[in-house]
């Protein structure tokens, strides 16, 4: 009996102190910084050479929900559509390799203080599409992915919010295949700094 009260009292008293912050949804657009970590490429066959990655400048889009733990702490879910990728030189050409997936984040977030709060947790991602061309197929990347997301955030009274975050690719995103008898097995990961402007309520 008085470990049933003592759990009970637990219990009110985890419920009372979650309820000390709010439950919220909202909605967030912003800048992604988008590059492909890992190997570069290289091609042999009927081209030779070697490729190279840099930035690529692209956007997210979703919502988000707030749910409040014990104290400072709260768990921020979101779904975001994230069009990530690389600039992609080979030779003299340079072009833009498109990765966008639907992307979960889901956070745990800590509050400093009133409005600014740390966030850190798994990213996980379903591939939606590539820029397929000659030398890029869908097929040739994986459809799940995986990143380690750490930021901050900033919220205003009124709702408004801002946000930093990197996101740390964890897997590599392409699947080894071979294409005219040349074997590409490179490894590379997706790396993202995500600039962010939103709203809760």
């Amino acid at each position: 009996m008085k470990n049933l009260l003592l759990f009970t009292a637990v219990l009110l008293f985890a419920f009372t102190t979650a309820q000390s912050q709010e439950f919220r949804l909202g909605a967030k657009i912003g800048l992604n910084v988008a590059s492909l970590g890992g190997d570069s490429g290289y091609y042999g066959g009927g081209i030779s050479g070697v490729s190279s990655f840099g930035s690529r400048r692209s956007f997210h889009i979703g919502g988000l929900a707030e749910i409040p733990l014990m104290g400072k702490f709260a768990l921020q879910p979101e779904i975001l559509y994230s069009s990530e990728g690389s600039d992609w030189s080979f030779g003299t050409g340079d072009t833009a390799l498109k990765l966008d997936y639907i992307r979960v984040p889901v956070l745990a977030k800590y509050y400093i203080l009133e409005g600014l709060s740390a966030e850190a947790g798994p990213v996980f991602g379903v591939l939606v599409s590539v820029n397929e061309d000659k030398y890029v197929k869908k097929d040739n990347y994986k459809s799940f992915d995986a990143a380690f997301g750490i930021g901050a955030s900033y919220r205003l009274n009124m709702g408004v919010f801002f946000s930093l975050r990197y996101n740390k690719g964890l897997l590599n995103v392409n699947e080894e295949y071979i294409d005219d008898g040349v074997t590409y097995s490179n490894k590379n990961q997706s790396n993202v700094f995500q600039v962010s402007a939103g709203y809760t309520f």
